[in-house]
Order: C-alpha cells, then sequence, then structure tokens
C-alpha cells in the first residue's frame, strides 16, 4: 500500500515536470478540455473516490489557491479535516480497549433498585457498602447513577452543605491543570499544559511542546508563578491527575509558594471535570475544525 502510494505521487511529479516542457497555448487548450470533463463527471458522479495518493496531492496544492478558487473543488475544508482525521486513525493504530467500565449485571442492578426501595434513608454510598459486604464490588458513583436513570432521588440532607456550596466556597483557593495533545497535518504530535483558576474559569496556556520533560513541566510552573505574582498567595490547592509528565519537581515549585497538590483517582476524569469540560470544549469549538502546522501555530 505504502509503494503504491508513492508510485502514484511519483508519477504525478513526472507529469508535472514535463508541463514545464509546453507551450503556453497547448497547457491553455488543455486545461479548457480538463474543465469541461469534470463539468461532465459532475452531473453523473455524485460522490468521487479518490485515492490517498489523490487526497495528498489535492490537499498540497489546494493552500495555492486563492479562496475563489477553492470552491471548484470537490472537496470542501471539512473533507480535508475528515481526511487528516482517518489519517490520524491510521497513524495511531494499536490495539484499543473499549472505553468506561463493564456494564453492570442485570442482576446486581435489580439489587441495588431492592435496597433503594426497601431502605428509603440509605444513600448510594451506604448501598455500596452494603452490597460490598455481600461479595458485590460495586462503586459508589454507578450505584448513583443506576439510582439517578431509575428516577430515586437520594435521602434527604440531614445536615452540612451541598456539595454545590462546598465548591462555591471552596473555589477562591482552587487550581487545576491539565495536558492535552494534538495532532499536526505532518502526524506529528505536540502536548499543551493549561492551568484554570476554578473561581473565575480564567485559562493559562502554559506552553506547548513535543516533548513534556519533567524540567519543561517544572519550568511551565514557575512561569505561572511568576505570571501570578501577589495572587499566589490566594491559591490552597493544585488538583491534576495522576499523569507521568507531573513530577515531583513540578510538585515541590507549588509546595514551595504553599500550595498543596490534590492528585485525582486513576482513570477518573469527573474529578477534574471543570477542566476535562474545558478541553473537550476546545478540541470541538477549534481543534476539530482547523488543521495544525506546527507547535507555533497551535500557540
Amino acid at each position: 500500500m505504502a509503494l503504491r502510494f508513492v508510485y502514484l505521487i511519483f508519477i504525478r511529479l513526472l507529469q508535472w515536470l514535463v508541463l514545464l516542457f509546453r507551450s503556453d497555448s497547448s497547457k491553455t487548450v488543455e486545461i479548457l478540455v480538463l474543465r469541461h470533463q469534470v463539468s461532465v463527471l459532475r452531473r453523473q458522479v455524485a460522490r468521487p473516490g479518490p485515492l490517498w495518493a489523490d487526497r495528498a496531492v489535492i490537499s498540497a496544492l489546494a493552500w495555492l489557491l486563492s479562496t475563489a478558487r477553492r470552491r471548484h473543488l470537490f472537496v470542501t475544508p471539512a473533507t480535508l479535516l475528515r481526511w487528516h482525521a482517518d489519517l490520524v486513525k491510521r497513524r495511531w493504530t494499536y490495539k484499543r480497549r473499549r472505553p468506561g467500565r463493564p456494564p453492570t449485571r442485570p442482576s446486581v442492578r435489580a439489587l441495588i433498585l431492592r435496597m433503594a426501595g426497601e431502605n428509603p434513608l440509605w444513600g448510594y454510598r451506604r448501598i455500596a457498602g452494603e452490597l460490598a459486604g455481600l461479595g458485590y464490588k460495586v462503586g459508589a458513583c454507578t450505584v448513583w447513577r443506576i439510582l439517578k436513570n431509575a428516577g430515586i432521588e437520594p435521602p434527604p440532607r440531614r445536615s452540612g452543605p451541598s456539595w454545590s456550596q462546598f465548591l462555591h466556597a471552596q473555589a477562591e483557593g482552587i487550581l487545576a491543570c491539565d495536558f492535552f495533545h494534538c495532532e499536526t497535518v505532518l502526524l506529528r504530535r505536540l502536548y499543551c499544559l493549561v492551568v484554570m483558576e476554578i473561581s473565575t474559569r480564567r485559562v493559562h496556556i502554559l506552553g506547548v511542546t513535543a516533548h513534556p520533560t519533567g524540567a519543561w513541566v517544572a519550568q511551565q510552573a514557575r512561569n505561572l508563578l511568576l505570571e501570578l505574582e501577589d495572587r499566589v498567595e490566594d491559591f490552597k490547592f493544585l488538583v491534576r491527575d495522576r499523569d507521568a509528565k507531573f513530577t515531583a519537581m513540578f510538585d515541590a515549585v507549588f509546595i514551595a509558594a504553599g500550595v498543596r497538590i490534590i492528585k485525582t483517582r486513576v482513570r477518573a476524569p469527573r474529578a477534574n471535570a471543570i477542566m476535562e469540560r474545558w478541553i473537550g470544549g476546545a478540541r470541538r469549538e477549534l481543534l476539530d475544525r482547523i488543521l495544525i502546522l506546527n507547535a507555533r501555530h497551535l500557540r
């Protein structure tokens, strides 16, 4: 497949070299004939099926055309984005596991609903604990989701603030950080480090690199503290996941400034939900709509 791809592109290059030795009048006549052929084919073929070599040639030459000329192509910007997404899928062909946790067995689901119906004052954590005593290993979040889908409300809170009230009270002193990656046109993976102030949702783009080493990540942390200046004292916690790119050197920078590191649980994105939601929005509204050329372009 790869040899055929290279061979087809080589043939195209030879054909373009031949055009250099032809007269302008001959090329003008050929352009008129080819345009007429394309118009005839468009009336007969609704959706052509170009090969990968054809896609590469069209994508490369489309950058050289003006906006008005691009409208006459049978490909659109959305088509180029879809072709690049297909290339990224081919690039990362390692075996993927099915996302999410395995489904809960119907018998366990029925037992959860029975416990909730017979004990209306039990919360989802209490039900998860009773299930563990019976030998069923079910997480509290799974119990909560099953009860919510069944329309069963949680028991009334007897004392203490609600979870929403707790977050609003603590948000002033919380920072959240995470990495996200982006694939360039040439299938080079770039990493971007971002930090968010939870109370104001202000996002700091710390840096973009293809090699996020421990020293680089620690330096971005120092740059953030310099940017915050006197406001560093307002923050007490930094929420991050357990990515290996966050080294002890990175944590030491914040600990020295009086910021406590809060690590989320393994494979628990909802523990850093606000940061994850912003990254998802950045992908849907920006990165999925444009082809990134290099690190400078991504910045």
